[in-house]
């Protein structure tokens, strides 16, 4: 060989990858062109005439509340409703997404009158018509605002004709849905404690309640009893425990356990004088004595709170059971001041009361307690409504009620606290036996104020849960029935049983979120529609004066629901209250019902004018899939759940998947506070969209997870790392001709079938993941793929064959053919999980090819499954790893400056069947493999020279920079061709 020819430098006659797909991503200032070419080719409208005649998969979006910016919750929830449409309508079906929005309510009027108070505004002074409009106007801000932010997230869906339940057509439907409580009778107006937030004067749902902890004052209070059957009980002192002690005003009675023991003591109660003195006879002053009733096992504990000392601990006056007391009657400490105060209080025998803590006796306030309500109304005891909506007492209250100086919010602190308004009255009739405020215990606020709430008895109107027959649906229309052997539920039930039977043929996941709503719904109370405020879908009724039943006529009905349907809820208007009744009744007569609808009846009637109204064609009733934070379960879940099983005899979805919530890196709840929030606008700002999606796709989203800078980096990695592969693929493939160049699979090496069929099973855990919602696994196992199957071994060990071999030569056409089938999977499998950079690869390859968002996941082919091909090469690179692990130490003294250099022994045992030496090396990229009988593997440096095109160590080179022969071949052919 000439020493020109050995002198030569040979990379103008290697094939290396060839692309213009740039390796730095630049997603910030990439995606938002992507978006904008997305909407101008309406790509959302091409997809749905591409799917209009194939089976349909309804994802229904729960709406989120219009009032402030998209948050990472926002974007983790839409990035999976999105992954959820993009595989369906992959899978070929038509997977429809229509956005919406929640536009009523208190977090909006909130907002609204936060505005008027900063402009020193009161709400009241302005008409109802502008107050909602401002309202209104306040909501489409923010409807506006997140539609783009959520745009800007990739999600694809009918952004131009989104669902908002302000919408006057929305409005309508959500009447015409409580008209179908109110004409079957199942609405009924009644005085219950309900959650109530004195700040916000309203009722609240149990999902707009959150829980904090406090510390509130506690205190004991002796009830005198005036009558007994028990002789030596009348005279004594009845010892109550309460947390809240501005409910002892409206006391009513005692409840006490029937099976609990009780005993009577009597004793006294001493304060010290000089607490600069030891305590002694002389420096004690007694401050209270006589006899008092306690539960025997909560005694001792009562008598460290009190410092009450018996005569004789161990003898008490009386002892028994709770049910000796049947009978028994109290007076109010307060009786002085007369009226309600001086009714007898009588002990009640309640099944709640517990020895857990307190003093086994517990004072019933009917307006103030669900178990105090239902006892006392069980014994002809009926509410006072002595506190107002603002929080305070009434003015005629005889107690702090009136102008009193005192007089304040039942939830102030100040108010409840040992030396406030109640305990010194109580303390100054001698009935205060203690009082301390250091309780510390869980309470209810609400989310919004972040204001503590109370149990307030007002006159709302309910759905009932257990009304028998509320439900009879036997005309249930075919396509609406379960699947399931059974088919809808076609019997008089309660809306209970209706809700439960439902949740029963639902499928969850994760499954435990089945239990978590079922044991909700079997112990909710019931539904409170009303609200006191002013944004809203009125409760369009008419009640009878005098009567108090409200009007059921389908025609008066019908004439609202179309008046909603031109005007919205400004229609409901006393003006037009005649109209409304017709010629058939007198507007005198009637009552219009000034209340509005709790917003979760607005959600939980989504369904009926997103899937069922036809202003969204491609929609459905039932939905196949209702997806949401886990809060959900006792808010949206729950509402359609009970809307639609009381209106159609089963839930409005076949399936609910439910994800947890977003913590800091730490495991901490995010809060501005602890200023550990992450902002996704921020995030798409600084790494892109498709960076946010591959987080939200890679975690565990069906429990609590986190984010934060550092693992926002992994995933930026972990990116890279796939935007490599494909910019791999993309060089590789420059000119590949499939009609010239592709190689059938039954002509291919053993490693290109054996990539065929790890595709196929990599394929079958994809779909897998995707009928299971389990993205995470999906997004791993194409993680894994990439990084393990693709990038460390086959692109590794072929790209020998891509730059070297000739370009008709059968191995490297097979190794492009099989690279073209993994680019045609990957980019599927890649495009619901990073749109703009699939969208970037795709248009890269085919220009002029469309969209990838238009594709379909097609089947791969059975044959090229290969179980027993798998399990050689599973064998096969478990030895590889050993190799490799043996070769490292070399490289690390600078033995050797690449795996070509070695020389590798292996134990001839561990060589799978049907590899050579020569298959080996190759696959091991090392100079030589040998077999062995030690079970270790050796590694030497290889005394063979190096060719000086492909790089390799061979025997047949007979010095460095010489070229082996095949070679030695292409650059003879490719001279020839020059």
């Amino acid at each position: 060989m000439s020493d020109d020819k050995t002198q030569r430098d040979y990379r103008d006659t290697v094939f290396l990858p060839k692309t213009d797909f740039p390796m730095k991503a630049g997603l910030p200032q990439k995606e938002p062109g992507i978006l904008a070419r997305w909407q101008d080719a309406k790509l959302y409208e091409q997809l749905r005439a591409a799917r209009a005649d194939r089976e349909k998969f309804i994802l229904h979006d729960g709406p989120p509340y219009a009032n402030g910016d998209m948050h990472i919750g926002h974007a983790l929830n839409h990035v999976l409703k999105d992954m959820v449409c993009r595989t369906q309508n992959l899978l070929g079906k038509n997977a429809p997404y229509v956005p919406g929005w929640d536009c009523h309510g208190l977090p909006i009027e909130w907002k609204v009158e936060e505005q008027y108070r900063k402009k020193k505004r009161n709400k009241n002074e302005v008409p109802p018509r502008e107050f909602r409009a401002e309202c209104r106007a306040y909501a489409q801000h923010w409807v506006d605002t997140q539609r783009e932010q959520l745009k800007r997230l990739g999600i694809m869906g009918d952004w131009d004709n989104p669902y908002l339940t302000m919408d006057f057509q929305a409005e309508a439907t959500i009447v015409a849905e409580l008209m179908k409580f109110a004409e079957s009778g199942n609405l009924y107006r009644g005085s219950k404690p309900v959650m109530w937030s004195p700040v916000e004067e309203t009722a609240l749902a149990e999902a707009e309640v959150e829980y904090e902890d406090i510390t509130s004052t506690q205190i004991d209070v002796a009830f005198e009893i005036v009558e007994s059957p028990i002789p030596e009980l009348v005279g004594a002192h009845a010892v109550i425990w309460t947390t809240t002690p501005w409910t002892i005003p409206v006391n009513q009675a005692l409840a006490y356990g029937p099976d609990v023991e009780y005993v009577a003591h009597h004793g006294r109660q001493h304060r010290q004088i000089d607490f600069g003195k030891p305590p002694s006879p002389d420096n004690l002053e007694l401050v209270w004595e006589g006899i008092v009733v306690i539960a025997a096992r909560l005694f001792e504990e009562f008598r460290g709170r009190t410092a009450f000392v018996p005569d004789d601990i161990f003898k008490p006056l009386w002892s028994g059971k709770g049910s000796d007391l049947a009978g028994t009657v109290a007076r109010h400490p307060m009786h002085h001041l007369g009226g309600f105060y001086a009714k007898p209080r009588p002990f009640l025998p309640g099944d709640f009361v517990t020895t857990d803590s307190g003093t086994g006796l517990v004072h019933m306030a009917p307006d103030h307690g669900e178990d105090d309500f239902d006892l006392c109304r069980a014994n002809g005891i009926e509410p006072q409504f002595a506190v107002m909506a603002d929080g305070r007492y009434r003015d005629d209250w005889p107690w702090l009620g009136g102008d009193d100086d005192r007089r304040r919010s039942v939830i102030n602190a100040n108010f409840n606290a040992p030396d406030g308004p109640i305990c010194s009255d109580l303390r100054e009739v001698g009935a205060l036996l203690a009082a301390s405020a250091d309780y510390k215990h869980s309470y209810p606020h609400s989310w919004r104020s972040k204001a503590k709430v109370i149990y307030r008895c007002t006159p709302q109107w309910f759905v009932p849960m257990d009304k028998p027959g509320m439900v009879d649906l036997p005309e249930t229309p075919a396509e609406q029935r379960w699947d399931n052997e059974g088919g809808a539920p076609e019997h008089s039930g309660t809306l209970r049983q209706i809700a439960l039977e439902s949740i029963a043929k639902t499928r969850f996941v994760p499954e435990k979120g089945r239990n978590r709503i079922g044991s909700m719904v079997e112990g909710r109370p019931d539904w409170v529609l009303s609200r006191q405020r002013a944004w809203g879908v009125p409760i369009t009724l008419f009640v009878k004066a005098g009567t108090g039943e409200y009007l059921q006529d389908a025609e008066v009905n019908a004439r609202v629901i179309a008046a909603v349907r031109e005007e919205g809820v400004d229609a409901w208007d006393e003006a037009r209250k005649a109209e409304f009744l017709g010629a058939d009744y007198n507007p005198d007569d009637y009552e219009m019902i000034t209340d509005i609808l709790d917003v979760w009846f607005d959600s939980g009637c989504t369904h009926a004018f997103v899937l069922e109204s036809g202003r969204w064609p491609d929609m459905q009733w039932p939905a196949d899939l209702y997806l949401e934070g886990s809060d959900q379960h006792r808010g949206w879940f729950q509402s359609s759940l009970l809307e639609s099983s009381a209106t159609r005899g089963r839930a409005p979805y076949n399936a609910v998947l439910t994800h947890g919530f977003t913590m800091a890196s730490d495991g901490r709840k995010m809060s501005k506070s602890l200023g550990n929030t992450i902002d996704p606008l921020k995030v798409m700002e600084q790494y892109g969209a498709d960076i946010i999606r591959l987080w939200a796709l890679s975690v565990d989203f069906t429990e609590d997870h986190r984010i934060g800078d550092e693992i926002l980096k992994g995933v930026a990695d972990q990116y890279r790392k796939l935007r490599n592969t494909f910019r791999y693929l993309l060089g590789a493939l420059d000119g590949f001709d499939h009609a010239s160049e592709a190689v059938d699979p039954a002509d291919m090496p053993e490693l290109e079938r054996y990539m065929l069929d790890r595709l196929v099973a990599l394929d079958g855990v994809l779909r897998r993941a995707v009928d299971d919602f389990d993205f995470n696994e999906y997004t791993r196992a194409l993680v894994d793929f990439t990084n393990e199957d693709l990038s460390a071994f086959f692109f590794d060990v072929r790209k020998d064959r891509l730059y070297c071999d000739a370009p008709g030569g059968i191995e490297r056409r097979a190794y492009r053919t099989v690279l073209d089938v993994l680019f045609q999977a990957l980019i599927r499998y890649a495009a619901p999980v990073l749109v703009f950079t699939a969208e970037e690869v795709w248009s890269t390859r085919f220009p002029d090819g469309g969209s990838v968002h238009l594709t379909e996941w097609h089947p791969l082919p059975a044959e090229w499954r290969n179980d027993a091909l798998a399990a050689r090469f599973a064998a096969m690179r478990e030895l590889r790893e050993d190799v490799t692990e043996a070769i490292e130490p070399l490289r690390r003294d600078k033995t050797i400056r690449s795996s070509l250099e070695a020389d590798v022994t292996v134990p001839a045992a561990a060589v799978p069947e049907g590899f050579t030496d020569y298959d080996l090396a190759e696959l091991f990229i090392t100079a030589t493999v040998a077999r062995g009988q030690s079970d270790s593997v050796t590694v030497s440096r290889t005394s063979d020279h190096k060719c000086g095109r492909c790089w390799r160590l061979l025997p047949e080179v007979a010095e460095d920079g010489a070229l082996c022969g095949r070679c030695e071949d292409v650059v003879t052919k490719l001279d020839s061709m020059a």
